[in-house]
């Protein structure tokens, strides 16, 4: 490097102005507004994910947003996440109309995510009958690597992020005004790793001026998924040895599917239970997306082997059947929500199983500090 001529810092545009609202100084929340201005002082405002937070991170209040939400034209969303899509009900509700931007895989899992986070608000059942029609009338599905055009010149492109089935990452391009060019922002939202079951590997991007990017784990280097199978079928054999029961807290979207794809791989000598009614809901969303799979994923789907059914995998709906669940004699795996054990039906089995020694615990997902209540 010359140290005489150093490389430039990208500066943002004076007539683009981005506002972190959620997920920059913590993980959960996710929330980043783009306003845009034009030479005739035209406003563009666009928000990138609205996500609900957990643990002890902050949420800024509609009312503290740097715009009303009822002029906001676009609201992107990443992926289906409950903390990168949970506040979108209630975004509306502030009186956003604008419209919502996603893959067509994203909005395929929109409506039956919301509608269980939603379950838990108190809402009417009229109430979020009318939330999940405007959602669905106001979101539209696109490709990926196509570029869409928005109001006053800017442009957009979704590439794969190989974080979930329809993830993706935001190419925005903005007219540039008397001193600049175009100028081109990257959102990656959750960034996936390479030989994900089920999941195309994440998409290069293309060159961008500035990059908005996800650092939850920016501080340390993964293992090899490709020794991932090989892991799991190791702690398993381990934890099952004793005939215990093994309880796996697991995100509905997304980690659930992971978890029964590499199990069916593995072939355990034990039953496996889902006991999570949405993640049965979102599998079954999976299982008719597989346009949206990887190519391993589709060849063994096409060889007879289906990625979430196997001998030995039972489907936990009705909540009776939850409860006679918690009588099970090991060994056994039970896979159920929540993925951060906040509520759902791995609290049950947590506090009726892990006094047991021979039970453990497998945390397969990211665990926000402190989630749950110290009892």
């Amino acid at each position: 490097m010359n140290q005489n001529n150093p490389p430039k810092s990208t500066c943002i545009p004076s007539h683009i102005k981005i506002d972190h609202l959620g997920a920059k100084d913590c993980v959960t929340g996710s929330c980043h507004l783009v306003r845009f201005r034009t030479t005739t002082n035209d406003s563009v405002n666009i928000l990138v994910d609205c996500g609900s937070t957990y643990g002890h991170d902050p949420e800024v209040p509609f009312a503290e947003f740097p715009v009303p939400p009822s002029t906001i034209d676009y609201l992107f969303l990443t992926h289906a996440h409950i903390d990168h899509i949970g506040r979108v009900p209630a975004l509306l509700e502030a009186g956003f109309r604008g419209e919502i931007i996603c893959t067509h895989a994203t909005k395929a899992l929109l409506i039956p995510m919301l509608h269980d986070a939603m379950s838990f608000s108190g809402k009417s059942k009229n109430k979020m009958q009318r939330l999940e029609a405007d959602i669905d009338e106001l979101s539209w599905g696109f490709e990926l690597y196509e570029t869409f055009t928005l109001k006053k010149g800017i442009t957009f492109k979704l590439k794969n992020a190989g974080h979930i089935l329809g993830s993706c990452f935001i190419q925005f391009s903005f007219p540039g005004n008397a001193s600049h060019d175009r100028f081109n922002v990257t959102f990656s939202g959750d960034l996936g790793c390479t030989d994900t079951p089920i999941l195309p590997d994440p998409d290069p991007p293309d060159s961008c001026d500035l990059l908005v990017l996800e650092s939850t784990y920016g501080d340390r280097l993964h293992p090899s998924r490709k020794d991932r199978v090989e892991t799991l079928r190791n702690l398993l054999k381990k934890a099952l040895a004793d005939k215990g029961i093994v309880y796996i807290p697991a995100f509905a979207l997304g980690r659930t599917q992971e978890l029964l794809y590499e199990i069916d791989r593995i072939n355990v000598d034990a039953p496996v239970f889902v006991d999570s009614p949405l993640g049965l809901a979102i599998t079954e969303i999976y299982a008719k997306l597989d346009d949206f799979w990887d190519k391993e994923a589709i060849t063994l789907h096409a060889q007879g082997d289906h990625p979430f059914d196997f001998k030995g995998l039972y489907a936990v709906k009705k909540y009776t059947d939850h409860q006679r669940l918690l009588d099970v004699k090991g060994p056994a795996i039970i896979i159920a929500g929540s993925g951060m054990c906040t509520g759902g039906r791995i609290v049950d089995h947590l506090e009726y199983g892990l006094q047991d020694p021979v039970n453990d615990i497998f945390f397969v997902g990211y665990q926000a500090k402190e989630p749950l209540d110290a009892k």
